[in-house]
């Protein structure tokens, strides 16, 4: 027998289901609402404040950008080897084309050649910098005795260099808030670049994300520690002391370059209490504060000493190892993080940082401060240095020149 009201399995009519249904979605309807007065979206113009795709860096100027410039979240750096054969000539077109591209790329302008253009139309604070290597140096027909420092660095005994990730003729730095961008711009160059020379190694390195933290902050290493609390400010005359070349030389208004693969042994940190990290350090995990003082930039009080005379900041901590002992041994640090798939299948990481100093002369500035730290630094115990590298990393240009003219032209 046909039943008029429809009842279904559970007792309910289809009228009644129907009937709740509409009374359910009135009140969805009604607690969106709510949320809506209670938690009201976002103006446009509040949305816009956050959005980072836009912003553009300078590509021409005196000094290349990405050095005296706030680091951007993503990072990769590349090291190429030199094709046999290609001579200064072909040194000056292959930065010519670079040059070109780069600088359209960095106002968010796609290269001529490229075949995926709205790759790149969000530039997202983009940085190219351009390195020259020993070998691209003396092809060009440099003095090698101007920059003695361009090559590589001494040996330390703390060092197990693997050679895939040393040295190189011409190093390209790309950094963007916007890790397609990063790749898309390393591809645009690259093909740039293959005629030329190969690729020797890939570096990929990482902060924390545009927005996370307010302008200025301190990096973070991926031991917890606080990473670059001494750097001169962007953009001040100590900087700009510490950084740029001041000869005559066609490396004036340039600086040099080191990186370093530096292996941190994150596992065997984790075994490490706290207290044992932070006077290996020097500093508070918390807040990066010097163990004599309560704010990240307090100035350390290096004499002072426990209630059993030690010293409050030890004699190995990586702080007091890594300090000036004269007024040329400062350095602008500028590194990443990497955390890429571990090659032993029973680890659980393969971490580390890509370090990265600037100083006008690397025998004078950083050499020194890495023997110390070769000597006496606790933080040897965690920390292996895997790859090395130096380069000349030569001045800006202008509009219609290129950058390397003022070595090669």
């Amino acid at each position: 027998m046909r039943r008029s009201s429809q009842t279904q399995p559970g007792g309910l009519s289809r009228r009644q289901l129907l009937l709740g249904g509409a009374v359910a979605g009135a009140g969805a309807v009604s607690a969106v609402a709510a949320d809506q007065v209670l938690n009201p979206a976002p103006a446009k113009d509040a949305v816009a404040d956050v959005l980072n795709g836009t912003g553009v860096v300078p590509f021409h100027g005196a000094h290349q950008a990405g050095i005296d410039t706030a680091p951007a979240a993503h990072a990769t750096l590349v090291a190429l080897d030199l094709r046999d054969g290609v001579d200064r000539s072909q040194l000056a077109s292959m930065m010519r084309l670079l040059s070109d591209d780069a600088a359209r790329m960095a106002q968010g302008v796609n290269p001529l050649a490229d075949t995926e253009p709205e790759l790149s139309f969000v530039p997202a604070n983009l940085t190219i910098t351009f390195g020259f290597g020993a070998e691209f140096v003396r092809r060009a027909g440099a003095d090698p005795a101007a920059h003695a420092w361009v090559r590589p660095l001494p040996a330390f005994k703390v060092d197990q260099l693997d050679p895939a990730w040393n040295d190189g003729d011409l190093l390209l730095q790309v950094c963007s808030d916007d890790p397609l961008t990063v790749a898309h711009t390393l591809r645009m160059l690259l093909k740039d670049a293959r005629r030329f020379a190969t690729i020797r190694w890939t570096q990929r390195g990482f902060r924390r994300a545009y927005g996370s933290e307010p302008t200025g902050t301190t990096m973070r290493n991926l031991f917890g520690q606080v990473d670059g609390t001494t750097n001169p400010a962007l953009g001040s005359p100590e900087l700009a002391d510490v950084v740029w070349v001041k000869d005559a030389s066609w490396l004036a208004g340039g600086t040099g370059m080191v990186v370093r693969r530096i292996r941190m042994d994150v596992d065997k940190w984790d075994r490490l209490d706290r207290p044992g990290r932070e006077l290996a350090v020097g500093r508070r995990l918390s807040n990066g504060a010097p163990l004599t003082g309560t704010a990240e930039r307090d100035t350390p009080d290096w004499e002072a000493t426990t209630a059993i005379g030690f010293p409050e900041i030890p004699e190995f901590s990586h702080m007091r190892r890594a300090r000036p002992e004269t007024a040329d041994e400062v350095i602008f640090r500028r590194s990443y993080n990497y955390d890429d798939t571990p090659d032993d299948p029973e680890a659980i990481s393969n971490t580390g940082l890509v370090f990265i100093s600037f100083q006008a002369d690397v025998d004078r500035q950083f050499v020194p401060i890495q023997t110390r730290l070769d000597e006496l630094d606790l933080l040897n115990e965690w920390t292996t240095p895997i790859g090395s590298a130096v380069f000349a990393i030569p001045p800006g240009c202008e509009q219609g020149g290129y950058v390397g003219e003022t070595l090669l032209a």
